[in-house]
């Protein structure tokens, strides 16, 4: 689980660390400021958890408005379906719907370190057909690369290289 904190946009108030919608409500209802007044505004700022929950935070803008659906979805979710959530809100310019099963996104994802990995495994897989042996050395995996980059882009995601394309 994620672990986040609350920090005040007043400034003579203190924020707080906390892991589920639950505990902020706890603590932002007893939480005053220096003249006893309550606190409603807060910046949520990730501070510890997995490489991936810290990547979607950043994609979805993580914020007082979501974090509770954030937090849920940390825990509801495979780490391929917050890759899909990743590169669909922060690359594909999708709106963050918690609700939404990630799989309905129509996006590929390829775990490759490049367009010419992902050119190889392509040839490798047969999608260009049968492509004799005697002849394979002499095929330009460069320019298939340069014309799959036409369709894919390459993303860096909580530390693994990833290929993807929208659909």
């Amino acid at each position: 689980m994620p672990q986040l904190h609350a920090q005040p946009y007043d400034i003579t108030a203190s924020g707080f660390y906390f892991e589920d919608a639950e505990e902020f409500r706890v603590r932002v209802a007893a939480l005053r400021n220096d003249h006893g007044d309550p606190i409603e505004e807060f910046e949520i700022q990730f501070i510890d958890g997995d490489d991936i929950d810290c990547a979607l935070a950043s994609a979805i803008g993580l914020s007082q408005a979501n974090y509770a659906a954030y937090l849920e979805c940390c825990t509801a979710w495979e780490d391929w379906q917050k890759t899909l959530v990743i590169i669909a809100v922060a690359e594909s310019g999708y709106s963050f719907e918690p609700d939404k099963d990630p799989a309905d996104y129509d996006i590929d994802i390829y775990p490759a370190d490049g367009l010419r990995e992902l050119a190889h495994q392509f040839v490798d897989d047969g999608l260009l057909g049968d492509i004799p042996d005697n002849l394979l050395p002499y095929f330009d995996y460069d320019a298939f690369a340069r014309d799959l980059s036409v369709e894919y882009t390459e993303a860096m995601i909580a530390g693994q290289r990833l290929v993807w394309r929208a659909g």
